[in-house]
């Protein structure tokens, strides 16, 4: 188990470094002079050169990305040439509370999907297994902002249970000291996963009700509930454990959006803002946290995998 775990987190180091390099330079090329986008369009060519001088941006672009590498191993992600900060000072005051919104709208969505999926499988092709799968695709297709301004308009406009606007309190446990606030950004990142995760736990829960232990278990005339429970639940959930650690950075994307809708200060907003004024090395530090998280996630994907079934860690 022990080797299994060093390998898989060897090659996600590697697979780590490789997206730093193609994310350093597409944003190197599209940038073009940072001095330009720092000083802005009226600056002489004097002025652009000398800063791109001071800050190393005239070296060959190979040099500025194993700096910028050796910045990062020692932690450094760089300064805010807008904002006048560290980076990492900007990420550590937001990144708590978008950790805290993604965490509460995925155990909402597992709450959720987990048994719908395993529901519609057992009464599949009934009316109610239909209206379920009508629901998730509709979900599943609509945009996540639009999502989060209808329920704006039905629950905070035509029924005022909750306010339109995210609480504003910069402590990251808002979530629990301030629920109602809080409501309505969790249902809408949660929404779109509860529709992916339930159609996966419908077909992984339909192909293991066709297994021999299923029937045998039938056979031995054990309530349904505890074959759900003791036999299904836990074979059934296995591919869902893949979908999970896949959807870390998709959760983080989805803040990009509630965090805009429901004026929320976190890493979603943080990024936007940060797109509107150009501040590369924010960008650069927002998209190579993306990244990261989704290596993360596939690394704790693999290894739960490799708890819950040996077999996965003996093939690999």
């Amino acid at each position: 188990m022990a080797w299994y775990v060093l390998r898989r987190l060897a090659i996600s180091i590697l697979v780590l470094i490789g997206i730093t390099a193609v994310v350093y330079f597409l944003l190197y090329f599209v940038q073009g002079s940072p001095g330009r986008a720092v000083l802005g369009q009226r600056a002489s060519p004097e002025s652009v050169a000398a800063f791109n001088t001071e800050h190393g941006f005239d070296r060959p672009v190979l040099v500025q990305y194993f700096s910028y590498l050796g910045q990062l191993l020692s932690g450094d992600l760089g300064q805010s040439y807008k904002l006048n900060q560290s980076v990492a000072t900007l990420l550590g005051q937001n990144a708590a509370r978008s950790a805290m919104l993604s965490l509460a709208a995925l155990v909402l969505a597992l709450v959720i999907a987990i048994p719908l999926g395993i529901w519609q499988a057992v009464k599949r092709n009934t009316v109610g297994d239909h209206l379920a799968t009508a629901a998730s695709y509709t979900l599943y297709a609509t945009p996540q902002f639009l999502l989060g301004l209808i329920l704006i308009a039905i629950f905070s406009q035509a029924i005022p249970l909750f306010p339109s606007q995210a609480s504003q309190s910069p402590s990251p446990w808002v979530i629990f000291t301030d629920p109602r606030s809080m409501t309505l950004p969790v249902i809408t990142i949660a929404l779109t996963s509860i529709a992916v995760f339930a159609r996966y736990q419908r077909t992984a829960t339909l192909e293991q009700l066709g297994q021999d232990y299923i029937k045998v278990a039938r056979a031995k005339g054990l309530p349904e509930r505890m074959i759900l429970t003791r036999h299904l639940l836990r074979n059934s959930c296995q591919p869902l454990i893949t979908l999970v650690g896949l959807s870390v950075p998709a959760l983080l994307a989805g803040n990009l959006i509630a965090e805009t809708v429901f004026n929320y200060s976190g890493l979603g907003l943080l990024f936007l803002n940060s797109l509107q004024r150009e501040d590369y090395p924010v960008l650069l530090a927002y998209t190579l946290i993306g990244g990261a998280l989704t290596v993360f996630g596939n690394f704790l994907a693999d290894v739960a995998l490799a708890i819950t079934d040996p077999r996965i860690e003996l093939s690999a």
